[in-house]
């Protein structure tokens, strides 16, 4: 029997490992004692023989259970709520609120809410806030005339303050965000590998596009103001590398520079990806879990589909929770391949 969509056997591992990720999404009924509580709950486990997992604490008091005095699970609820006032008043101010005000706003000592908010959304309140200015920055780039004009649309008080917020971060200038890589260099190839022709694509900052079966046209939709180079003698050098990751995947692609966009939340999932070792897989609800956002599991499938990169952004370590695979942008047999080299 699933609970909120969680297999109970991952809500038992969550248990013992006390994952305050997984904090809301279920209760832990422990039926020797009559008590239910958060799965991060630091009370001493429980034998699993006496445990039955609930969607939520009024389900658990209805089969008889009473609320953990130590964890306070029915808290879980409040606190979601004060995350989302805050999540508003991040959204409808004009500048960004300080932690002080948040906390006054949600009842909650700053310290405590920071905490509170970091565990729900990966992101502490300031993070979050810089983050969803580059998020409508980028959206009024890709719909306005004017890249000064977006700067200040999206809540910046200088255009000083966005190209600060963004040192570092992105790689194409935000000029070329409104229309397709205009202004950019892309350098690119077509290889042949052991899984098939891959193109292989960067900026001056590092690859913006890896994929399999695509060439030159593929490219051009995705960036068609670009200047789009075929690599030379600079170019051969990083091909290599990029070539030896997905012959030998582990090898040493973590060390190749990236120049992928995307939201805060997509870059999260694509930083986590990153952390799976070689060999290993994660489920979907796992990913969202570890960014911080453990309901977001729908979302954290579409993140790993967005990845431009793949092999790089192993986003073939990704599988259902029952185990099987699942889908691949470039088909069930060039992921079960990957996974089965970097096993080996």
């Amino acid at each position: 029997m699933k609970v909120a969509g969680i297999d109970p056997e991952e809500a038992w591992a969550a248990v013992l490992r006390r994952d305050r990720a997984f904090d809301g999404r279920f209760v832990t009924g422990v039926l020797s004692t009559g008590i239910y509580c958060r799965p991060s709950c630091a009370t001493r486990h429980p034998r699993r023989e006496n445990v039955r997992f609930f969607d939520c604490g009024a389900d658990a008091r209805e089969a008889g259970l009473r609320p953990c005095l130590r964890c306070l699970p029915d808290d879980v609820s409040r606190e979601g709520k004060a995350v989302g006032k805050a999540i508003e008043a991040i959204k409808c101010a004009a500048s960004v609120p300080t932690l002080a005000d948040l906390a006054r706003l949600t009842d909650y000592s700053p310290s405590h809410f920071q905490r509170m908010f970091k565990r729900s959304t990966g992101l502490s309140p300031a993070e979050y806030a810089r983050a969803l200015r580059r998020e409508r920055a980028g959206e009024a780039l890709s719909g306005g005339d004017s890249v000064t004009g977006a700067i200040y649309e999206a809540g910046y008080g200088a255009a000083s303050r966005f190209y600060e917020d963004n040192k570092g971060r992105m790689g194409m200038a935000p000029s070329a965000w409104k229309n397709g890589g205009r202004g950019v260099s892309i350098r690119w190839a077509v290889v042949e590998t052991t899984l098939g022709p891959m193109l292989v694509a960067a900026t001056d900052k590092g690859v913006c596009r890896l994929s399999f079966n695509e060439g030159e046209e593929h490219l051009r939709a995705r960036f068609p103001q670009a200047e789009l180079v075929p690599g030379g003698a600079e170019f051969a050098g990083l091909l290599d590398k990029v070539v030896a990751a997905v012959e030998q995947p582990g090898s040493g692609g973590a060390d190749v520079p990236l120049d992928v966009q995307g939201t805060a939340f997509q870059e999260k999932v694509w930083q986590e990806l990153r952390r799976i070792p070689p060999g290993e897989t994660r489920s979907y609800a796992e990913i969202a879990a570890a960014v911080g956002n453990p309901g977001a599991v729908r979302a954290a499938g579409s993140a790993n589909g967005a990845n431009n990169v793949a092999v790089l952004i192993p986003c073939h370590r990704v599988v259902r929770s029952d185990g099987t695979l699942g889908g691949y942008a470039y088909g069930l047999d060039i992921k079960r391949e990957l996974l089965a080299r970097e096993r080996d």
